[in-house]
């Protein structure tokens, strides 16, 4: 695992810790309902899929010119994961964000500062680009992404309209 990997990052309510397979057990209930995967498709993963999954995710890329980092959102006042971001680093100084809020925790705004702090970090970061893909219909998402700074392009990837947003590096 790589150094970024690694790193817990914090924001004012929430720590983003490294994705680990014990975090299965705990998490298998947060992306559990099926209206969460509206936009994403698929089906909730069962625990078992889910540890395998990220058996996968926390052992890295096997690209080594790609960082995959991968972090639990943990709501600090309820000791509890809520769900997950993520970035994909690499190749080049691009990265490509993700993130999931188990619905019990939507409209909180946990999703839009997690997001935030994981951008700014990327920022401090050899990155020069962060960009996300988002169904034109999903307004929950498109409002996090605005949050962190992120605006619509007019390009697609499928199905999706990629957002963009120019970060330090």
């Amino acid at each position: 695992m790589n150094a970024l990997a690694e790193q817990v990052i914090s924001t004012g309510r929430l720590g983003l810790l490294p994705l680990e397979v014990e975090h299965a057990g705990e998490m298998a209930a947060v992306p559990a309902d099926p209206a969460l995967h509206t936009f994403t498709g698929g089906a909730p993963d069962t625990p078992q899929a889910l540890r395998s999954r990220y058996r996968r995710l926390a052992a890295g890329c096997p690209d080594p010119a790609v960082s995959w980092l991968n972090r639990v959102i943990r709501l600090r006042e309820e000791s509890c994961l809520t769900g997950t971001v993520q970035a994909t680093v690499g190749p080049g100084p691009v990265a490509e964000i993700a993130w999931v809020v188990g619905t019990p925790w939507q409209g909180r705004g946990i999703a839009g500062e997690a997001v935030r702090g994981l951008v700014a970090w990327i920022g401090r970061r050899p990155v020069h680009t962060v960009i996300a893909h988002i169904h034109p219909g999903h307004r929950a998402s498109a409002a996090v992404a605005t949050a962190a700074g992120l605006t619509p392009t007019e390009e697609w990837h499928d199905g999706e309209v990629r957002w963009h947003r120019s970060v330090g590096g």
